[in-house]
Parts: C-alpha cells; structure tokens; sequence
C-alpha cells in the first residue's frame, strides 16, 4: 500500500512497489489525461509534474512517490483553462492531440522554471515528441506565452 498525493489529494494504492506511475494514474486511479506513448521515458506523452518537476511518469516506479506531489494535466487548470492550455488553443497547437498533455506539463514547469527561455533552452527542455509535428507551432506558443500574448492568435 502506497500514499500518494495527486493533484492535492491523498490517494492510497495499493500496487507492487515497481508499478509505474502512468499505470497507477490510468489503471488504478481512472486518471486518463496523462498517455501511454513508448513506455521508455523517450517521447514525453506521460509527462507530469513531481514536487514542481516536468518528470516521465512510465518509467517512475510508485515506491518513488512517497511524500512527493504529483500533478497531473487533470489539475493544471482551475475553474479556467491554464495559460499554457489557452496558448495551445489560440496558437492550433494540436493536430491528433495525443502527445498534447505531455507538451503542456512539459512548457508549464519550462516557464515556471524560467519564464523567459531562450530558442536554445526551449528546444533543449522540449524533448517530447509529436508525431504530426507540430513542433513550429509549439514554438509560436511558447514565444507568445512569453511575451504576455498566449491566448491571442
């Protein structure tokens, strides 16, 4: 049995120790915002935050998460949708959308971590992969997150 906090919430699970946490998420929890994309940490569709951290959640054993916060794409946003969520609209950042959460977990610790990147320190933090390529259109967002104008087309 483990306790975890997601989302501001204690939850208890009870999983083998090197469970996963994306499978916690989806399976055990029913918390299907966070994908399944390669299962080893190399695209980023599974990206959620630990204690503020972009982290790859298919391959973070849950005996890992004990004390720690977990935030999921199911929190980002409050009773409005998240600037970066706003961005991603404004900007048509999605094609199919199935790498989107990752991308918006992955900008959103990127910016709180240093809100004004460089071309340079985006493109080494935004290593999650999008298969329709939608990567010029990331960029826009980001830039225009920067400059006060993420929700503006």
């Amino acid at each position: 049995m483990f306790k975890l906090n997601i989302n501001g919430d204690d939850k208890v699970v009870d999983v083998e120790p090197d469970t996963p946490l994306l499978w916690v998420l989806r399976d055990t929890l029913g918390m299907t915002g966070t994908k399944f994309g390669c299962g080893i940490a190399a695209c980023g569709a599974c990206t959620v935050h630990i204690d503020g951290q972009a982290t790859r959640s298919c391959v973070m054993p849950v005996a890992a998460l004990e004390g720690k916060r977990v935030t999921t794409i199911e929190a980002l946003a409050g009773k409005e949708l998240h600037p970066v969520q706003q961005a991603w609209i404004a900007h048509q950042v999605p094609q199919c959308g199935y790498c989107q959460s990752g991308m918006i977990m992955a900008v959103e610790a990127m910016l709180r971590q240093n809100p004004l990147p460089s071309d340079t320190d985006i493109d080494a933090t935004m290593t999650n992969i999008c298969r329709c390529g939608t990567y010029p259109r990331v960029r826009q967002a980001i830039h225009a997150l920067i400059a006060g104008e993420g929700t503006k087309s």
